[in-house]
């Protein structure tokens, strides 16, 4: 099953610079097989959000909710259980020093 690990960051606070924590992270789940993806987000003020209200669209600056608490990146992970990625999980939150939102995939084929 593929998993969503989300890094939640909070504005105003610091964020977190730790790019050879990560980098290693990143190396174990390639060497471990189960990398799939993953990525670093600019702030949320970089955001658009995109809306159909009625057939018409309509753009507007910033996130869709406005709250302290962002997505700062992502992993997408293949593992075989829910424990294997809360356990790849515990090292993201080791590596960034922030939370880590772990998500299963609505995934109907299977995979």
């Amino acid at each position: 099953m593929q998993y969503l690990l989300n890094v939640h960051i909070v504005e105003g606070e610091p964020a977190p610079s730790p790019e050879g924590a990560v980098e290693r992270v990143n190396t174990e789940m390639r060497d471990a097989g189960v990398w799939v993806f993953g990525g670093g987000l600019l702030p949320s003020d970089s955001a658009t959000v995109v809306r159909s209200e009625g057939g018409a669209i309509t753009t507007t600056d910033g996130p869709f909710v406005e709250t302290k608490e962002q997505v700062g990146g992502f992993w997408i992970i293949r593992c075989a259980t829910r424990d294997d990625a809360l356990a790849w999980a515990e090292k993201c939150t080791q590596a960034c020093g922030v939370p880590i939102e772990v998500r299963p995939f609505d995934d109907e084929s299977g995979e």
